[in-house]
């Protein structure tokens, strides 16, 4: 995987771990949405989180017809989370000063 890649898919396990600390209830499609991804790709992102450890899925029923899940980072997810902060934050920084 080249770099861009991995910076792409950096950014935006960023953006997913900073939305599920905000909305923990949030579903698949609203996550998907708020965060202008496809439903294949948040999916394949929260399985990638979970997989490494980062965040842990509950099922709760929040309506009786379906089962929902809740969405909640561990302890390695917010030292990922803060790792992430401070990459972005570097990277923000070098572009602010190549402007």
């Amino acid at each position: 995987m080249n770099n861009k890649k991995k910076e792409l898919i950096k950014e935006e396990s960023f953006e997913l771990l900073r939305h599920i600390e905000k909305k923990p209830k949030a579903n698949q499609r609203e996550l998907a949405q708020d965060l202008g991804l496809s439903l294949g790709k948040l999916n394949y992102l929260l399985i990638a989180l979970k997989d490494k450890g980062l965040i842990k899925l509950k099922n709760f029923s929040g309506n009786p017809k379906k089962i929902q899940y809740l969405y909640s980072l561990t302890p390695k997810g917010l030292a990922q989370k803060t790792h992430l902060t401070i990459d972005f934050m570097k990277r923000k920084m070098k572009e602010y000063d190549q402007l």
